[in-house]
């Protein structure tokens, strides 16, 4: 019953039925006492470890070197590392098991030189235990000692070379991890996703994409699950459709189709591409479903402008009792945002704060005064903003500043750019904002005051920017972009399009929006 709860992540019933045991004077044995001392340390029991511990010391399993092992890893995750050490330098054997688990303690604790020094007296150490101390210092954010252990390491394997290579991609340094990648003697799946989950978490999305398409040219490795969440959030972020696209199919025709990430990472993926019927369509194709597919599903409706659908699924939601969290409410709020449903919006606050016990953030907060701004109610939004519990943030005073425009509010307007400078001094697209609404109201004087005062930030507003995929690749353009090699030749394709539409009596509209 032990190993049957344990090996099924019921640790909690293992402790339990300890007990039972206990109170029927059945007697434990050697085989008992690891997975009961185990399952405390998973739950994190400490008191409840200490009393099997000084059971098994009365009928004499102290000299049991698993058992030592164990109460080290039991009392270092509950934070008493001089507990652990006690028993470290209690236990009659000392394997190399024995000694990493205590060195892996002080890791935890963070006291890397402790860590260290127990690592110099080590007796034996085995590819574990140098990967253990590696990491260590890796953790602490040490590349620079981290990579001279690694040097100095016997025996290398592909998990020690992984292990520098997620540390390089951890600390952003991005140069060194590719480096380190063209050495490694042998790669594995987890190298690739290494490396390419390296690029993603340093933005370097366009990176993620040409890695991907190396490995499938270059490598026999084949992807899994988490390489095609990474690339598919490439593409989402990309909005690389045409591959996103090929993925879907690479998924299902290699096991892959019933995989909740992969399945949930595709919705995202054609949400944010703009394909939002082949995201429900995935949606609707799961059979499992957990929270961030329902979340997912919800939050890429609402953008999308069908609020309805949106509403109509979280019901749906709440039916099939999945539990909605603080994400769920987002896209909620921004599905009534943007039917402008201000006192539907509101029902659905007090409904996340009462039935859910969620305790609003200020991307909440953000929501609702989002909701009120765009519905024109200008002043009961400031209001708002004022009773919030937490100071708004730059996004909050620009989403009013952005309603004022749609409004004609320059109060307001006036207010929220005075916030502004006060969060985001040195950017300039707030007072762009601010100058058109004055324009727009005929005020001159004010219009050039404001286009001075950003002349003085020393900042220029960023250009726009669009990605077009092209050839199986992503291209990256920006307004009046010289930089890419064939501008030329675009240049020159763009007016000989703008001429095409003028022949045929097109008039472009240049009023301003």
């Amino acid at each position: 019953m032990f190993k049957g709860y344990a090996q099924n992540e019921f640790h909690k019933e293992v402790v339990v039925l300890f007990g039972h045991m206990k109170s029927m004077d059945v007697r434990p044995n050697c085989f008992t006492f690891p997975i009961v001392l185990k399952s405390c340390g998973k739950i994190k029991a400490l008191r409840e470890g200490e009393e099997v511990y000084c059971l098994l010391i009365k009928i004499g399993f102290k000299s049991n070197p698993f058992v030592g092992t164990t109460m080290i890893d039991l009392y270092s995750g509950g934070g008493a590392i001089g507990s652990a050490y006690k028993v470290f330098t209690e236990m009659l054997e000392r394997n190399v098991v024995a000694w990493t688990t205590m060195i892996s303690g002080y890791i935890l604790y963070g006291d890397v030189n402790s860590a260290r020094r127990l690592f110099d007296l080590a007796p034996e150490r085995d590819v574990v235990l140098w990967n253990t101390m590696v990491s260590g210092y890796i953790e602490a954010g040490d590349m620079v000692v981290a990579r001279k252990l690694f040097d100095k390491m016997p025996n290398r394997d592909v998990m020690s070379w992984n292990t520098v290579l997620n540390g390089y991609a951890n600390n952003a340094d991005i140069e060194a991890c590719e480096k380190l990648f063209e050495e490694m003697p042998t790669r594995n799946i987890f190298s690739w996703n290494g490396l390419i989950g390296g690029y993603a978490r340093n933005g370097r999305f366009f990176e993620v994409l040409g890695a991907f398409k190396r490995m499938l040219v270059e490598s026999e490795v084949l992807p899994n699950d988490a390489t095609l969440v990474t690339v598919l959030s490439a593409c989402a972020r990309l909005g690389a459709l045409d591959l996103g696209k090929w993925l879907h199919v690479y998924a299902h025709s290699n096991g892959l189709k019933g995989n909740v990430y992969v399945g949930n990472a595709l919705i995202d993926m054609y949400a944010k591409c703009g394909v939002i019927e082949n995201a429900m369509d995935v949606f609707k194709s799961m059979g499992t479903k957990d929270l961030i597919s329902w979340n997912t599903i919800i939050g890429g409706l609402a953008i999308h402008g069908h609020g309805a659908d949106a509403l109509s699924l979280f019901s749906e939601m709440r039916n099939s009792k999945e539990k909605p969290d603080g994400v769920t409410f987002i896209g909620i709020l921004c599905a009534c945002t943007h039917m402008g449903l201000v006192e539907d919006g509101f029902s659905y606050f007090q409904l996340m704060v009462d039935n859910y016990s969620i305790v609003p953030q200020i991307e909440h907060y953000g929501c609702m005064v989002d909701l009120l701004a765009r519905a024109g109610l200008l002043d009961r939004a400031v209001d708002f903003v004022r009773e919030m519990p937490m100071e708004a943030d730059a996004v909050i005073w620009a989403a009013l500043l952005g309603a004022c425009r749609s409004y004609k509010n320059v109060e307001v307007a006036e207010l929220a750019l005075e916030r502004l400078i006060e969060l985001e001094p040195k950017n300039p697209a707030n007072y762009v904002m601010l100058s058109n609404i004055y324009g727009d109201a005929g005020r001159w004087e004010d219009e050039a005051r404001l286009k001075v005062a950003m002349r003085d930030t020393g900042f220029r507003k960023l250009p726009g920017c669009s990605l077009v995929e092209v050839n199986d690749g992503v291209v990256e353009f920006y307004s009046l972009d010289e930089r890419h090699p064939k501008s030329e030749k675009i240049y020159e394709a763009l007016r000989g399009l703008t001429k095409l539409l003028r022949s045929s009596g097109y008039v472009p509209n240049l009023m301003k929006p």
